[in-house]
């Protein structure tokens, strides 16, 4: 089932707004969307996406036992999944609102290496905040921080042809759920220094709406009210993968 969303429509590369109910499907999309522009059966694509419940997700090569108090998240009822990016755990939920992009490297040699990708899309975003008026800069490997506090986590997964940069903008942070299900990570970026997760996150002074047009403007697409749709292939991928992968206890628990 599809949670109803607001949608956008083509710039120089195509926009979708699509969340889904189900914490699987948010996560195989993702993936399916860097597997089209791979294969060059799709469109360079900015996804747009923020679960209506709450869960937890880990980083592919992170141990889920070592960040996550699974007692608490099974007594609340919150799953904890597994995305296909690498980098930290994190809480999804209302008050974080995902960005996705699927990007070609033959169209964008800025994105060639992993540290030249990072400069290109965290500069990209920091100048369109500071024309808000939001003075942010890049910290650690791949966070966003306004003063020393962070408001967006990123991560990448890279293929030969494409890439997958996903992030979170913080507009709300719940530092309790986060104490209850997230443990202090076990690697943690040296400024952040002892600092428990609600010393450590800020939200972002905009609402959604305005989020959104700030990543477009970076990456020069356009905001509307027609919506670009996924193809039919995409929506198939995606339901595989949620079941064949993202909802499997073989890939969650895979360390």
């Amino acid at each position: 089932m599809r949670v109803p969303v607001r949608r956008v429509r083509y710039g120089v590369m195509r926009v979708v707004d699509y969340s889904f109910r189900f914490p699987a499907l948010n996560l195989a999309l993702d993936e399916a969307l860097l597997n089209g522009v791979e294969r060059g059966g799709a469109p360079e694509t900015l996804r747009f996406w923020e679960s209506p419940t709450h869960f937890v997700v880990v980083g592919t090569a992170q141990a889920l036992r070592e960040e996550v108090h699974e007692d608490h998240c099974r007594a609340d009822g919150v799953p904890v999944l597994r995305r296909c990016s690498a980098g930290g755990c994190v809480l999804q939920g209302p008050g974080c609102l995902n960005f996705a992009l699927a990007l070609r490297t033959e169209s964008r040699p800025e994105i060639a290496s992993l540290h030249a990708s990072y400069d290109y899309i965290l500069g990209a975003l920091i100048r369109a905040f500071a024309r808000r008026g939001l003075h942010l800069s890049a910290a650690g490997v791949s966070d966003l921080v306004q003063g020393d506090r962070k408001v967006s986590g990123n991560a990448q997964r890279r293929r030969r042809r494409a890439i997958l940069h996903h992030g979170t903008l913080l507009y709300r942070v719940e530092a309790g759920r986060m104490d209850r299900y997230l443990k202090e990570p076990s690697r943690r970026p040296a400024y952040r220094g002892a600092r428990t997760h609600g010393q450590f996150l800020a939200a972002l002074p905009l609402p959604p709406a305005a989020l959104r047009a700030v990543v477009c403007e970076a990456f020069g697409a356009t905001v509307g009210d027609a919506g670009a749709e996924l193809l039919d292939s995409e929506r198939d991928e995606c339901e595989e993968l949620a079941r064949s992968k993202y909802r499997t206890d073989a890939w969650t628990y895979r360390r």
